[in-house]
């Protein structure tokens, strides 16, 4: 079976003693005309732990992506299986928010607008819903910017407002696919921190999809190095044992930042020195 998009649905409550998500020996393949089908990813198996923040690293094209798409229910695996809180995910996860590369705020809808449009499709009263849009800019520093329209606001501020937007729904799995990667270095370092003090309040389980190493050792509790592509596989697994809370600059400059990133990269850099190998040989034909 190719991994095709499924119809909405949901994962059953499950047990409390499970994890919040777990992928089990997982493949996706994808078929086109006239041509073999194309295996994204194979034999993977993660699970991420209620509170815990996992990371995922990899070279260009090793299925990053199609993994927070099969957590997300937006694909099917083609083998394996996706569980939530232990029960079998058959179409959409509803107990996951998904936070995306790309801006996907309305830009007709202004800032607090963009960030209860998940909650009016529960029928709350408008009140309810009003008072806890406000609440959540306010968390992520926008206080006083709810009338702003997208093209009011700056790079870093839209974000927020997605984040917001993401949070607001109080999922219990929150997927994340570089969300940051658009934004400065200094905007994406407050970015960063503010979202490790929200996690930190809420500790919900967080899949987070990053091409910068740095990022995903200075967020995570665990980071997992994927191979190149195709038919990518789980390569490493590093436990991040650096102390909690943590500021992402300054957890850059510590000795023990600096021993994980060096044996992280090691296992890291054959993976994208291959796949930068299969690109030059296919742009040569």
């Amino acid at each position: 079976m190719s991994g095709t998009a499924t119809p909405v649905g949901a994962a059953t409550p499950g047990r409390a003693d499970a994890a919040a998500l777990a992928l089990i020996d997982v493949a996706c393949r994808f078929a086109a005309a006239g041509k073999p089908a194309y295996t994204a990813v194979a034999g993977i198996s993660l699970a991420v732990q209620p509170g815990e923040f996992v990371s995922v690293v990899g070279p260009t094209g090793c299925g990053k992506s199609t993994l927070l798409n099969l957590a997300a229910g937006l694909l099917r695996p083609s083998a394996g299986s996706v569980q939530v809180f232990g029960s079998p995910l058959h179409g959409i996860n509803a107990r996951a928010g998904y936070l995306l590369q790309s801006d996907t705020l309305m830009p007709w809808r202004t800032a607090l607008q963009n960030t209860v449009v998940g909650l009016e499709y529960r029928g709350l009263p408008k009140q309810q819903i009003a008072a806890q849009g406000r609440e959540w800019l306010a968390r992520v520093g926008l206080a006083g910017f709810g009338d702003r329209y997208p093209h009011q606001l700056s790079g870093g501020m839209r974000k927020r407002v997605a984040l917001a937007q993401t949070l607001a729904l109080e999922p219990d799995i929150i997927l994340m696919d570089e969300p940051f990667s658009a934004l400065d270095v200094q905007t994406r370092q407050l970015m960063e921190n503010e979202l490790l003090a929200l996690w930190q309040a809420r500790r919900k389980a967080v899949l987070f999809i990053t091409h910068d190493l740095d990022e995903a050792i200075a967020l995570s509790d665990r980071v997992i190095v994927l191979s190149a592509g195709p038919a990518s596989h789980a390569v490493g697994e590093f436990d991040i044992d650096l102390a909690r809370p943590r500021d992402v600059a300054d957890i850059r400059a510590s000795a023990r930042f600096v021993d994980l990133h060096a044996r992280i990269w090691s296992c890291l850099r054959d993976e994208v020195l291959k796949s930068y190998a299969q690109q030059r040989a296919a742009a040569h034909g």
